[in-house]
């Protein structure tokens, strides 16, 4: 199946960008270079198309049950306005996807999915409907998506984008003339996401690199920033065989809800101890350990790397990594094999840096 373009395909092209297929699209990884993106983001500020994801509507008189019962988070009590994230789980608890779920109204949610798993998700929220009283819409042509964030973003929207979003509290967004703009993002820093038609958001994005206050940014620095604050990605972090249990996301699980797909299996998990844990591991070299490394202990195979960098904000070699619930403890020693060495590591926290979002 041929790659899609976004609405930004040609913007990226002329800037000079690095382009590489990513969930189904040919997408920008890099401009410049990953680690002055990088830093950008950690200190001023980036913009990000990311109109490849995945936006699906849920409205009806059943709408808040049928997301429960799809959604492993809660939103009976959710007030307008609000985002949660959790995840769509498999009867045996494994992963269908992680996503964002927006309030709109009592009867009105607005899901947003991964770009890789837009196909899936679709067939799985429309596969399970019967008997609700529900609306779905696959909306995911229709808008286009920018992430600007950074420590200077509220600045840049509001002077730059003339878009007003002070008032925004961190999961939080309003909408207004087709615009929905909410204070979110993929990368440990405040920042915003713009969702709008393909002609508005080529506006914003021409007004905010010629501005020279944000830095268009790729995805490969994406990847680095989320890393290195403990967010999962889809596939590596997550996925049909890892659970939210083993991921160590079991706070957007409500085990308390009456129903939702999956919970039988992720409660009878959560109650005996998964078998593998998702750890972080410092490597005390530079060696980068990568997706899919062995974890060992003793020599003997105990885990696999599911992202690894050398990360650019601490300079440190660390990576996330599945391993067997006994060697999951923070401090335990192990070894990364990467080619034909080994690296000695120690378990630490997944979360290398610190995160600043606006509260």
């Amino acid at each position: 199946m041929e790659n899609k373009k976004t609405c930004l395909y040609d913007k990226h092209v002329a800037l000079g960008a690095l382009m590489s297929p990513f969930g189904g699209f040919i997408m920008p990884i890099q401009y410049t270079n990953i680690v002055d993106e990088h830093q950008a983001v950690r200190h001023s500020c980036g913009v990000f198309d990311v109109s490849h994801m995945g936006e699906v509507l849920i409205a009806g008189r059943d709408a808040a049950r049928y997301v429960n019962h799809l959604f492993t988070n809660d939103v009976a009590d959710m007030p307008a306005g609000k985002i949660l994230y959790g995840m769509m789980c498999y009867e045996d608890g494994g992963v269908v996807d992680d996503l964002l779920v927006y309030k709109m109204a009592d009867d009105r949610f607005f899901l947003v999915i991964n770009a890789s798993n837009i196909d899936k998700d679709w067939a799985w929220i429309q596969q399970h409907a019967t008997g609700y009283d529900v609306m779905l819409e696959n909306q995911s042509e229709a808008y286009g998506e920018l992430a600007v964030q950074g420590p200077h973003a509220e600045a840049v929207m509001e002077q730059v984008l003339g878009l007003p979003c002070s008032e925004l509290l961190f999961y939080t967004f309003k909408q207004e003339d087709g615009i929905l703009i909410s204070r979110t993002g993929y990368t440990g820093e405040d920042g915003f996401e713009i969702y709008a038609d393909a002609a508005f958001i080529n506006r914003c994005w021409d007004k905010l690199v010629d501005s020279g206050r944000c830095k268009p940014c790729g995805l490969g620095c994406r990847d680095t920033l989320r890393f290195e604050v403990g967010l999962p990605l889809y596939g590596d972090e997550l996925s049909e065989t890892i659970t939210p249990v083993m991921a160590g996301l079991s706070m957007f699980v409500k085990f308390d809800k009456e129903e939702f797909i999956g919970k039988e299996a992720l409660t009878r998990q959560k109650a005996e101890g998964p078998a593998r844990k998702l750890v972080g591991i410092e490597l005390a070299d530079k060696a980068i350990p990568r997706h899919g490394y062995t974890v060992l202990k003793d020599g003997v195979a105990v885990g696999v790397v599911t992202t690894g960098y050398h990360a650019i904000s601490i300079d440190r070699s660390v990576c996330m990594a599945l391993v067997d619930t006994p060697f999951a403890a923070v401090g335990t020693e192990v070894a990364i094999q990467i080619r034909k060495k080994t690296f000695p590591g120690v378990v630490c926290k997944k979360r290398f840096y610190d995160k600043h979002y606006k509260k």
